[in-house]
């Protein structure tokens, strides 16, 4: 496999989208050891790096994107890779896991390739293109995994205290992904690619995430104090204070000069967020 391949199918990045699967993690009252393991498999070193390929094999980035700098250019052998790390993802959550998990997981896939390919491009849409990451990055995902951790049908999810932390996974995300095009402001005005950050413009694009992330941080207050305890709800508070701390900074530094709004500051805001996160659902999973 070509080194460009395996630079393209950003496995680190994967760090990014764990915070999802270790909150589906967390909120599982007796989840089975041995499919949340293969859950998390599945997702993170065969799904995401396969959706990652396939959208960069035809985004054919020249600029920075996430979690790579410099991409190289793209070759076929991207496209047959990531189509292949698809096939293997479905064929092991069939074989390992169940019908309704592999149902999903092709669901997501089907999407994530609508997402960037040229007869769909769901991406160079800023209400559309939002909303498909807002649903499937955030409560899709949460449902794949709360379903492939524990075995269970789509039917036992309907219920407000799996409903909420769904809902609450999209609200971040929803609030995060326009951070994370930021800095692509010109590649993508150059390619037609209308997405939500440019819609809002750079300082609309902090003002909408910090809203969203107040509305999840009130969303959080009412299910840890509801399910859970008040030790729960103050850890996170603890917690996200770097995350915070830095947005703040950033936005301060943002204001003086928009050419402060880079791929360096986007990184640092998505691995604090994401160290975050992960650290505060790790520490969950150990308590609960």
């Amino acid at each position: 496999m070509r080194q460009s391949t395996l630079l393209h199918l950003r496995f680190p990045f994967s760090f990014f989208l764990l915070p999802v699967y270790l909150f589906a993690l967390s909120v599982s009252n007796n989840p089975d050891l041995h499919s949340a393991l293969i859950t998390g498999f599945i997702l993170h070193l065969l799904l995401y790096p396969a959706s990652n390929g396939y959208n960069s094999y035809f985004d054919k980035d020249e600029g920075s994107i996430g979690g790579l700098k410099s991409p190289p250019k793209v070759t076929a052998e991207l496209y047959y890779v990531s189509l292949s790390l698809d096939f293997i993802a479905l064929t092991f959550s069939l074989y390992f896991i169940g019908t309704a998990f592999t149902i999903l997981i092709l669901f997501y896939g089907l999407v994530s390739k609508a997402y960037s390919h040229p007869s769909f491009r769901l991406k160079k849409y800023p209400v559309s293109g939002w909303l498909t990451i807002f649903f499937f990055q955030g409560y899709f995902t949460f449902i794949t995994c709360y379903i492939g951790i524990n075995g269970t049908e789509l039917s036992d999810v309907f219920t407000l205290q799996i409903q909420l932390p769904a809902m609450l996974s999209s609200i971040l995300f929803g609030g995060s992904y326009p951070m994370t095009q930021i800095y692509q402001h010109e590649e993508d005005r150059v390619r037609g690619d209308l997405t939500i950050s440019r819609l809002l413009g750079i300082l609309g694009t902090f003002h909408f995430t910090a809203i969203m992330f107040t509305l999840a941080m009130g969303g959080f207050i009412f299910y840890y104090l509801t399910y859970f305890d008040l030790k729960s709800l103050l850890l996170l508070q603890i917690i996200l204070l770097p995350s915070l701390v830095y947005f703040i900074s950033w936005y301060l530094r943002v204001r003086k000069n928009e050419d402060t709004a880079d791929y360096s500051s986007t990184m640092k805001l998505n691995m604090i967020s994401s160290l975050m996160l992960n650290i505060f659902f790790f520490i969950e999973i150990v308590r609960h």
